[in-house]
């Protein structure tokens, strides 16, 4: 099996293992696959229809399928709006520490920011805890 497997990952228990390939062969994978896409694609929606409304300004980016976004700000205001989103006890990071050190692309201001984290219950409260600590137009 390590053979198969190789070195990188060789603590995959055999009931783990066993577990999973229960859930995926009765089909309750497809279908909390299929319930997760759903919640996060109307989360996502949720998410351009409250910066549409209350932060124009901003812009939304990535990809629509994912869990994150990437919200475009204004030039020199990341790092003040990650420091408010952390007022607000939001855990954001801004795009500057994704980029290569060595990169000649034009820096651009940003933050990453993940919708699948809050519970149903408290997202629309992050989302106005994001819009709070969003720099203004």
């Amino acid at each position: 099996m390590l053979a198969a497997k190789g070195e990188r990952e060789p603590y995959a228990g055999a009931l783990e293992q066993l577990t999973l390939a229960d859930f995926i062969e009765s089909g309750g994978y497809d279908r909390h696959v299929r319930r997760m896409r759903q919640r996060y694609r109307g989360r996502r929606r949720l998410l351009a229809s409250v910066l549409a409304e209350q932060a124009p300004h901003i812009g939304l980016s990535g990809v629509a399928a994912g869990l994150h976004a990437v919200l475009r700000l204004p030039p020199g205001t990341e790092r003040s709006a990650v420091r408010a989103a952390a007022w607000q006890g939001l855990a954001l990071e801004g795009l500057a520490g994704y980029r290569h050190p060595d990169a000649v692309s034009p820096v651009v201001d940003g933050l990453v920011v993940g919708y699948s984290a809050p519970s149903d219950r408290a997202f629309a409260e992050a989302l106005g805890a994001l819009c709070r600590a969003l720099p203004p137009p």
